[in-house]
């Protein structure tokens, strides 16, 4: 039996993990292939600025720190902002995958361009910090929101017929850009899939259950990222960093 960590990018309670956990079943998976989600001590409440994005990186590297000696085969970062993921990937043998970058080279395979569906005005700044950073913009044919603030503890449940539209229209207005494939920009949209898959007439990439494929995909081959890309740093500081999310955890109530 291989074990997969993912990591979930907020302080959440069981309840509210539960709702990440749900992508599990929107997929089929492994039975030799079981996936445990993990949420942060400490972190951001948003996704929209540099602050917070600094604040997801060093959270998500704390919780997936320990995954290889806890007897992890894997880890999944659940956030397509791919918070963490370089880090982890120097600390650990074990292949480490995050859903953002994977996602929109995937849907190359299905397309020619892409288009991004944000949440709202607040998220778009982050999608276009990545398309640089992922050297992704020229086969971008946009980013369009849906001008909904992001609930990352109830994600969308109780609110599917007032936000499933805006998402439908934010989705057509890609299409109309030139996007053969959408692609949703954050796994807090996953209950949505099914909705806009049926309703649209191009493919619809879900990034989280995508990337529980894509890490099966990589223990059966054997795969995991290159030494030469993420060396292992000279001094590791994993006590320090350990230290540093307990104590915000303390500082946050949590």
């Amino acid at each position: 039996m291989r074990k997969v960590l993912v990591l979930v990018p907020f302080a959440l309670d069981e309840s509210q993990v539960a709702y990440r956990e749900a992508q599990t079943r929107t997929v089929s998976l492994r039975s030799d292939v079981t996936f445990h989600f993990k949420p942060v001590k400490a972190g951001p409440t948003s996704v929209a600025s540099p602050h917070d994005w600094l604040l997801l990186d060093i959270a998500l590297f704390e919780a997936g720190l320990d995954a290889e000696a806890d007897g992890f085969d894997a880890v999944v970062i659940d956030t397509v902002s791919d918070s963490g993921a370089d880090a982890l990937r120097s600390m650990l043998d074990i292949p480490v995958l995050a859903p953002g970058r994977a996602s929109l080279i995937f849907s190359l395979t299905l397309g020619r361009r892409f288009g991004i569906m944000a949440q709202w005005q607040p998220a778009m700044v982050r999608y276009e910090k990545v398309l640089d950073e992922w050297g992704l913009r020229s086969r971008c044919a946009g980013v369009e929101h849906f001008d909904t603030p992001p609930d990352f503890a109830n994600l969308i449940t109780g609110k599917e017929d007032a936000v499933f539209p805006k998402m439908e229209n934010a989705c057509r207005r890609l299409i109309e850009r030139g996007a053969d494939v959408i692609c949703l920009g954050s796994t807090t949209m996953h209950q949505a899939h099914g909705y806009l898959s049926s309703a649209l007439e191009v493919p619809v990439v879900n990034p989280g259950p995508l990337s529980y494929k894509l890490i099966e995909a990589m223990l059966s081959l054997e795969l995991r990222h290159s030494r030469n890309a993420y060396p292992k740093p000279l001094v590791p500081k994993s006590e320090m960093v350990h230290a540093m999310l307990d104590a915000a955890a303390r500082a946050s109530g949590v």
